[in-house]
């Protein structure tokens, strides 16, 4: 499929830039938000999508699944750099 090498190319230089910015000693995540209500979560993520103040780059979504004795919750962090830089 024509221009596809590219496109992957640019995803992975994204996905590089992104972990360099989130490696160790360099920060910390933060949690914004967690919920175990699958529809509260669904909401609260069309919310933000509207928003502009969020950078998607620095922002991690966790999803940890349940088992029978704890229900699937989840978790959305931000990375905050470190302010030593």
């Amino acid at each position: 499929m024509p221009g596809q090498r590219k496109r992957r190319r640019a995803e992975q230089d994204a996905r590089r830039g992104a972990a360099a910015r989130a490696a160790p000693g360099t920060g910390h995540w933060v949690v914004l938000f967690e919920t175990q209500d699958a529809s509260h979560w669904h909401a609260h993520l069309r919310a933000l999508r509207g928003e502009e103040r969020i950078d998607w780059a620095t922002t991690r979504i966790d999803t940890l699944c349940g088992r029978l004795t704890q229900p699937t919750t989840y978790r959305l962090s931000v990375f905050v750099p470190s302010a030593r830089r």
